[in-house]
């Protein structure tokens, strides 16, 4: 069975967790939140696209 998640959602649910159980201040969460956005307009967009694509990749050719 193979299981698919958006990556939007999982780091959703990390950082959620962070919070909750690693002490990850709410201001910090949403400084991440907020570089994220600057860097998804950045010129540097297409290269971290291709990074998590990837290892997007990588990942799910894992056989467990």
């Amino acid at each position: 069975m193979a299981l698919s998640i958006s990556a939007v959602v999982l780091l959703a649910i990390i950082v959620f967790l962070l919070i909750r159980k690693a002490g990850l201040k709410t201001g910090h969460a949403v400084v991440c939140v907020l570089l994220g956005f600057y860097l998804a307009s950045s010129s540097l967009q297409d290269t971290l696209n291709a990074l998590t694509t990837n290892v997007a990749g990588m990942i799910s050719s894992l056989k467990l």
